[in-house]
């Protein structure tokens, strides 16, 4: 698309605090095009062959084999290693105060452009192949929105996803099967303190984006719960979106709420994004009751400054 900016929307966060529910109902806008965790392509679709979330092995999934030929002129000719290599030098969190300057170190600054055009041709390629004007990338790491903002080709938007320490420590406890290769495998597990310890800083790195003039918009995902339209309504604005006919993939009656999901293109991700029809909003608040009070206390102290800054120590919010 020459001449033209591609449209990002990058919805970041910790795991476990709704990104991929966000992204699956910004994904059902039209104009959008949501792709899942993208910084997982590279080792997961074109490496590990895994599913898409249209349920075919990435290399039969007609729409990503025609990214990669728009992209690559095929998958054949990306070097994943290199760009695994690219990855190590600049996309890690101990890069972000170097990123987060002014100016780029010559040799950071090298490396990094390098890496985020692979990003830039990717995105192109996905607004062409699918016609949308917006992609979503819920690759969510704080280091990679980091690098993307410096990436002049990119019309660069950060939706920073929150939800409560304590419920996001207790998700990341629990043992979830993936269900996007052939052979058994399940998500990363942290103990409550290391989630405590992620939370923190990756929420913190987030803070730095709009103080570097990159656009962010901070959510709460109770926020988004409790009101899924109004939600939505400020997501789709920040993103540049005009929805003229509202969002009628969204449902309500006087006890719940739901969405109507289509299947989607996404390359890795919460199992939930290979789910389609009906599905449930509602809070889940099993940490209260399930997580032991010791552990919850712990995180609570651990996460104590941005915990009360997001409002999660005053009444339910």
């Amino acid at each position: 698309m020459p001449g033209r900016r591609v449209r990002v929307l990058y919805v970041g966060g910790i795991g476990r605090s709704g990104s991929t529910l966000i992204e699956r109902l910004v994904g059902q806008v039209p104009g959008v095009c949501a792709v899942g965790e993208l910084v997982y392509l590279y080792e997961r679709g074109i490496a590990g062959g895994e599913r898409c979330g249209c349920g075919q092995p990435f290399h039969d999934c007609p729409f990503w084999q025609q990214v990669g030929k728009s992209a690559f002129g095929g998958w054949d000719q990306v070097d994943v290693g290199r760009i695994a290599a690219l990855r190590s030098r600049v996309d890690r969190n101990r890069f972000i105060p170097s990123l987060a300057g002014r100016q780029v170190d010559r040799r950071l600054r090298s490396a990094l452009d390098e890496y985020t055009t692979y990003y830039a041709r990717l995105y192109a390629a996905i607004t062409e192949v699918s016609g949308c004007s917006l992609v979503v990338d819920s690759s969510k790491h704080p280091s990679l929105a980091h690098c993307l903002r410096w990436e002049a080709d990119l019309d660069f938007r950060v939706l920073h996803m929150i939800r409560d320490s304590r419920a996001v420590a207790y998700s990341w406890s629990r043992e979830v099967r993936r269900p996007d290769a052939d052979s058994e495998s399940y998500m990363w597990r942290y103990s409550p303190a290391m989630a405590a310890g992620q939370w923190m800083a990756q929420n913190a790195a987030f803070h730095l984006l709009p103080r570097l003039g990159c656009p962010t918009m901070r959510l709460r995902y109770e926020d988004f719960i409790a009101g899924p339209e109004a939600a939505m309504r400020r997501v789709t604005e920040f993103a540049g979106l005009a929805v003229e006919d509202g969002y009628p993939f969204l449902g309500a009656d006087d006890t719940s709420c739901w969405a109507e999901l289509d299947g989607t293109h996404s390359v890795s991700g919460n199992p939930m994004r290979f789910t389609t029809g009906k599905v449930p909003i509602r809070r889940d608040e099993r940490w209260r009751t399930r997580m032991p009070k010791a552990q919850q206390h712990a995180v609570t102290a651990l996460t104590f400054p941005l915990l009360a800054g997001y409002g999660y120590l005053g009444p339910k919010p």
